[in-house]
């Protein structure tokens, strides 16, 4: 930041210069008073302060009778009083907002909470009306979410009707992809029911150069497994498995994978997963063992590029954790 994010109007800075001068000169009284010898020292004149340090700026705030109360963020600059206020949540500025309304209800730092949060939403691309407040949207954005977690429908109709998402399948798909405070459950329903949505969503993905089982974990962290194998399972699985492929045609290329064949592999990573995590399985499926059921479902595959997902379990754990 330039020394411009500092810069005070000429009469709050000769103020902060008398401050911190007169401060100087009572230490300084202080310890000649404690210091015999030292009191015959010749006492030197405060230098000139040309646009005070932010330390100096500090120090001048905390001063006076309680040099342990609360920095008053509008007596700093107003660019330094919005830095420190956007490392609160919601809760927090909307409490800061009592105390320093013109701070607390800067645009700029609700924006900075509606977008950290919800990461695409239809409405961040339009033209927005004079009278647009990123706090009321923030509000309205909790409230979708909330409603989402007890009704999907209801919660996506909740969003549309503010003019938050628009109804098509890519919008909702990256609004889904780049959030984090709908609850897995009802995603997971909402999905089963829009599969044009969930088309847009696993394109989304980026698995280039992954390995198999890490690109998994990927897919299953925002777009969780169901708790039982079902229609549903094989068609996330189908659907990751064309995309790992389209992702890596070089990999597929040199190792002469397949969608089916990833498909097979996806399944046995998810069998492995369980046999290796759960508590109920008490002999543990061996890696010659691993390897030997695998290859009769996936002939194309070498024996190293199957050992290698059987340790990545091993090591790292569940794919669908």
């Amino acid at each position: 930041m330039g020394q411009g994010l500092w810069r005070l109007p000429p009469r709050q800075q000769q103020q902060l210069q008398e401050e911190i001068a007169d401060q100087l000169t009572e230490k300084g009284g202080r310890k000649r008073d404690e210091g015999g010898d030292e009191g015959n020292s010749q006492r030197r004149a405060p230098q000139q302060c040309y646009g005070p340090d932010i330390y100096h700026l500090m120090k001048t705030c905390r001063g006076g009778k309680d040099p342990h109360r609360f920095i008053d963020l509008e007596m700093l600059p107003p660019e330094l009083g919005i830095t420190i206020l956007s490392y609160l949540n919601a809760t927090d500025l909307c409490l800061a907002s009592c105390v320093w309304q013109d701070l607390g209800n800067d645009e700029y730092l609700w924006q900075g909470l509606c977008k950290s949060t919800w990461g695409h939403c239809s409405i961040y691309n339009k033209r927005l009306p004079a009278d647009f407040s990123y706090r009321r949207l923030y509000l309205q954005l909790d409230e979708g979410s909330l409603t989402f977690n007890a009704n999907p429908q209801e919660g996506i109709g909740y969003f549309m009707s503010k003019g938050i998402l628009v109804d098509h399948p890519t919008e909702l798909a990256k609004f889904i992809f780049y959030t984090r405070r709908l609850h897995w459950k009802m995603l997971r329903i909402y999905l089963d029911e829009r599969r044009d949505v969930l088309d847009e969503l696993v394109t989304l993905h980026n698995f280039t150069n992954q390995f198999l089982p890490n690109a998994l974990r990927d897919f299953f962290r925002h777009i969780h497994a169901p708790e039982e194998r079902g229609e549903y399972l094989e068609t996330l699985i189908t659907k990751f498995s064309h995309r790992f492929c389209t992702c890596n045609p070089g990999l597929v290329r040199d190792l002469g994978l397949s969608p089916d064949a990833v498909y097979v592999l996806c399944y046995s990573l998810i069998l492995l997963s369980i046999d290796l995590t759960s508590p109920h399985v008490k002999n543990k499926m061996s890696k010659r063992e691993f390897i030997r059921n695998t290859r009769r479902a996936a002939h194309n595959v070498s024996d190293d590029f199957v050992g290698h997902l059987y340790d990545n379990i091993y090591l790292i754990g569940h794919v669908a954790a």
